[in-house]
């Protein structure tokens, strides 16, 4: 996942969780992408694809949101396996919930030579 700090990119790896079909980034309040999302929002996303010898993505570029609800905080610890390796409870300090939202999507199916623009992520496929 990429960020900005100030005119510099930053990228980083990062696990993605689906939930209800959006997507929640799980992090400590430490990272440094935290406190660059709450200067700028914006975040892009690539994720390599591949199949047999073709190699292909799905990037998009989001919008990224702190989510302080705690329903929803409860909801992506107990389903993220990893959760209690990092954290205490949903009310530890440390842990930061970011949703992202896609705003502009690119898919290019592994084998294919460009990428086309895609509407939505579908997790049901």
């Amino acid at each position: 996942m990429a960020t900005a700090e100030g005119d510099q990119p930053r990228v980083r790896p990062v696990t993605l969780v689906e939930n209800a079909g959006e997507l929640f980034v799980l992090t400590a309040l430490k990272d440094a992408k935290v406190a660059q999302i709450k200067k700028n929002e914006k975040v892009e996303v690539v994720r390599l694809l591949r199949f047999e010898e073709d190699g292909g993505y799905v990037r998009f570029s989001a919008s990224a949101k702190i989510i302080d609800n705690p329903k929803i905080r409860e909801r992506l610890a107990k389903a993220t396996s990893f959760f209690s390796t990092y954290f205490k409870s949903v009310d530890d300090p440390n842990f930061v919930l970011l949703h992202l939202a896609p705003v502009k999507i690119e898919y290019m199916k592994p084998g294919q030579m460009y990428p086309d623009s895609v509407e939505k992520l579908d997790f049901t496929k």
